[in-house]
């Protein structure tokens, strides 16, 4: 009987299909045996190994291209932000491909076997010599020869195919998983909740292989043989995640039934130009419309009132006239009448805009642990014990490492205290969550600039200022402080975030919601890079040339002033973001959920 009613509910939402049939002939023993941990454990592997490739490559990335392409430190920093950015902007296109014509477990499929052949691609452009500069004449030379335009071209051509199966493949993958718990089932709840920082733990499980054991094995053995690795990995990871079918559950796409949720979100606001002119009724009397049409129906709010006019039913005749006497127009037009529903959808996407934008931020903070971090560590002792030496990018691994430690710490420790004392599923509204993750930024900010003074100060002393290929008599573990503080916004922050645009979009656009989420760091890393150009044309400007903020001597940069900038630029961004979050009002349900 309790299948029977969750077949029933679930066919009313149009939530859940098999097979792409909405009949609950058989779906009752099916639904109970799918979804859940079981099948989520699937796509969290899949997960995994993609941010293993995908760090394994943007990780080493700056030090691929500076020291075997021979490119400068500016020059290389800004490709990578650049190639960051487009992979993560891409997942707009293929979050809405997914949640309006192909399907979410299609778009994994597809995406997959793309981003699977550019690692191939990559893996043979990095492995094949004639493909690459010769090496310079000494480690201490100055004048290397650059990379030709073919070089340079093959190696970006195989990184945007890998762009182009993540705009596809991040989107999919990272809303497919909450998919798989039913949010009306209060157990099944919890567990979604708590998905979304063990996905992250396995997130930091994935990069933590990637930043030391990949990364040793491209500058002990090759950098064919460490982004092969990864290659293959995530080859038998597709393969694992098509064995693991028969227990994912499967969404409806909208398009079939209602419209792409795109075209739904523009309806309201054509409809709502159209019926300006008409004055607002009663909430009570606004177009309530087909409950089974339109899914889970959301509750009215006062903001934006001005979109409600696009569930003000039309007169038959005069707008004066009473509509007992005229009756409502049959059958309105989509662009002429939409439901409450969708009004407050269309609402709900203006909601999140602030925050996104102010979200942007921390992109600028966060990309400086795969850029300047890594090259600060080139020139800092990485010697541990006397035969081994930490690889360049595997400082990265610091971060890492904080949030394993730190996520399980906060679902099983923080949260269950915080939902004692506030009463919340979360502990912590989503909101408050990324606040905290902010503060930590700021003050990785500060550390990250007070350590780079130290390590300027230390070249200095030792007379190291004008010998940047010499090693500065000073720990790299002196990163360590700031990518610990990094590491625990990463935890605050990316899941908070993921976790927010995927539960506050439409739920006809999950896919959509995490491509958005995927936007905050894409358009933060062009931002970046958009800064460091700025930045280095009005410091150039300003002192003479060997002075600048950026050169490709980093003894004699002044990433110090770049840290604080950023420092500065994030405490005003916070201060508007507490502003933002406290007027935000939470997607509700006619069931009402707290957030």
């Amino acid at each position: 009987m309790e299948e029977v009613e969750l077949c029933e509910r679930e066919k009313e939402n149009m939530m859940w299909v098999k097979d792409g049939s909405v009949d609950c002939k058989g779906i009752p023993a099916s639904f109970a045996k799918t979804g859940g941990w079981k099948a989520s454990l699937f796509i969290i592997l899949l997960e995994l190994t993609e941010r293993m490739a995908y760090f394994v490559i943007i990780s080493s990335l700056i030090t691929y291209l500076t020291n075997e392409l021979h490119q400068g430190v500016t020059s290389a920093a800004k490709s990578v932000n650049n190639w960051a950015g487009v992979s993560t902007v891409l997942p707009l296109v293929g979050g809405f491909l997914a949640d309006s014509y192909i399907g979410t477990y299609w778009m994994v499929v597809a995406s997959s076997c793309v981003y699977f052949l550019g690692l191939s691609l990559l893996t043979v452009t990095v492995s094949v010599s004639s493909l690459k500069p010769p090496p310079c004449p000494s480690k201490s030379s100055l004048y290397c020869g650059n990379a030709s335009s073919v070089e340079v071209g093959l190696l970006f051509f195989s990184l945007y195919i890998v762009s182009i199966g993540a705009g596809g493949l991040k989107p999919s993958l990272g809303s497919y998983g909450p998919d798989q718990f039913d949010r009306n089932n209060p157990k099944e709840k919890l567990q979604k909740h708590s998905f979304f920082n063990w996905v992250f733990f396995a997130f930091s499980i994935g990069i933590l292989l990637a930043t030391t054991v990949l990364v040793y094995v491209e500058e002990n053995v090759s950098w064919g043989a460490g982004i092969g690795s990864a290659t293959a990995a995530f080859g038998l990871a597709v393969v694992v995640f098509l064995c693991g079918t028969p227990f994912y559950r499967y969404k409806v796409i909208p398009s079939a039934h209602n419209g792409s949720p795109i075209t739904r979100i523009v309806q309201v606001f054509v409809a709502a130009g159209r019926n300006r002119n008409l004055e607002l009724p009663d909430a009570a009397l606004l177009h309530q419309g087909d409950s089974k049409m339109d899914g889970a129906q959301l509750e009215h709010t006062q903001s934006f009132r001005w979109l409600d006019k696009a569930a003000v039913q039309r007169l038959a005749g005069n707008s004066n006239t009473n509509p007992e006497e005229t009756g409502i127009e049959p059958k309105p037009s989509p662009w002429n009448l939409c439901t409450v529903t969708q009004v407050e959808e269309a609402k709900q996407i203006l909601r999140i805009l602030p925050i996104w934008f102010t979200c942007l931020t921390i992109t600028l903070t966060l990309t400086l642990q795969t850029t300047f971090f890594i090259k600060q560590s080139s020139t800092m002792d990485r010697k541990m014990g006397s035969n081994f030496k930490l690889p360049q990018a595997s400082v990265f691994s610091f971060s890492m490492i904080t949030t394993m430690l730190f996520l399980p710490l906060y679902d099983r420790v923080i949260v269950p205290v915080a939902r004692r004392i506030t009463g919340n599923d979360r502990g912590i509204t989503i909101l408050q969550r990324i606040g905290v993750g902010l503060i930590f930024s700021i003050l990785g900010m500060v550390v990250s600039a007070l350590v780079e003074i130290k390590r300027l100060q230390t070249a200095k002393r030792n007379g190291l200022v004008e010998k940047p290929h010499e090693t500065i008599p000073m720990t790299v573990f002196w990163l360590a402080p700031q990518y610990i503080m990094f590491g625990i916004t990463d935890g605050f922050i990316l899941a908070g975030l993921q976790e927010f645009f995927y539960s506050e979009v439409p739920d006809t656009m999950a896919n959509l919601g995490i491509a958005i989420f995927l936007s905050v760091l894409g358009v933060g890393s062009f931002l970046c890079s958009i800064l460091i150009t700025v930045v280095e044309k009005i410091s150039s400007q300003a002192n003479s040339h060997d002075h600048g903020w950026f050169l490709n001597n980093l003894n004699k940069c002044h990433l110090d002033y770049f840290f604080w900038l950023l420092a500065c630029l994030s405490t005003i961004n916070f201060c508007t973001y507490v502003c933002f979050s406290q007027k935000y009002t939470y997607k509700k349900t006619i069931i009402s959920q707290k957030q």
